[in-house]
């Protein structure tokens, strides 16, 4: 085969993790800086950092390991990079959860401008491979996966703030709930179709949650606040509960990122 026909051949399998490993290893350049910050602002030893690093590397280990040889672009694709730029935000917020402290003052504000850009770019990463055609079902699965995590970090620093009680991490945590009680329940391991509720109802989760986390908010709004965020949240795992014990689906297409 001529050089002229393999410079216009597709990178193959065996090429892409260099690609991906590339991708991760630039990655660790903002985690670093974000989770130096974060030291800074809450007096935290540095092995905060050591934290953040290595959930960001068990994400790099899942991404090399799920990513899908027919993944098109080298590497993750345009989307799934504005993900992993999330990603460098929302560890070293979930890495500060574990640190038990106060959270009052100054802080606390840059805990909702993290969030806030996380948030913000949650809502441009789909868009962002649709423009590139990078969608695929892996870039959703990152996607939302990285969505709950952040809600769990969320719903954590919450509960350490002392503004709410532990109850408030169900915010976070309902959803490994459903995902256990399908290994238990057949029908709730069907996959469930597009839905502009579910999304809604996902998105308010973590505008509330920033929304109580900021320094002006007093605990008995936040309570009001993270209780009616549960409680919505609470009636979509119902709709989709009985939807899938109605139906038992076998197969529907999960959305696309």
């Amino acid at each position: 085969m001529s050089q002229t026909s393999r410079a216009h051949e597709p990178p193959s399998s065996r090429e892409r993790p260099p690609s991906l490993l590339g991708d991760v290893a630039i990655g660790l350049i903002p985690l670093v800086a974000v989770s130096l910050a974060i030291c800074w602002m809450f007096a935290l030893p540095t092995s905060q950092v050591l934290v953040a690093t290595a959930l960001y590397a068990a994400l790099g280990a899942l991404l090399l390991a799920k990513l899908p040889p027919s993944q098109r672009g080298p590497g993750l694709g345009a989307g799934n990079r504005l993900t992993l730029a999330r990603a460098t935000l929302v560890l070293p917020l979930a890495s500060l959860a574990l640190f038990p402290g106060a959270f009052e003052g100054p802080g606390n504000w840059w805990i909702v401008g993290l969030s806030t850009v996380a948030l913000v770019l949650d809502g441009l990463d789909g868009p962002v491979a649709r423009r590139t055609r990078t969608e695929s079902a892996f870039g959703a699965r990152f996607d939302m996966e990285l969505d709950a995590f952040l809600l769990v970090a969320l719903s954590v620093l919450l509960w350490r703030s002392g503004k709410v009680g532990p109850w408030v991490t169900l915010v976070g945590g309902l959803r490994y709930f459903f995902v256990l009680w399908g290994l238990l329940w057949m029908p709730l391991r069907g996959r469930l179709p597009p839905s502009r509720r579910r999304k809604v109802v996902a998105a308010l989760q973590g505008i509330v949650l920033v929304t109580c986390l900021a320094p002006v908010t007093r605990p008995a709004l936040a309570g009001a606040l993270a209780a009616s965020a549960l409680f919505l949240l609470g009636y979509s795992f119902a709709v989709d509960t009985w939807w899938l014990a109605q139906t038992r689906p076998t197969a529907v297409k999960p959305p696309s990122a």
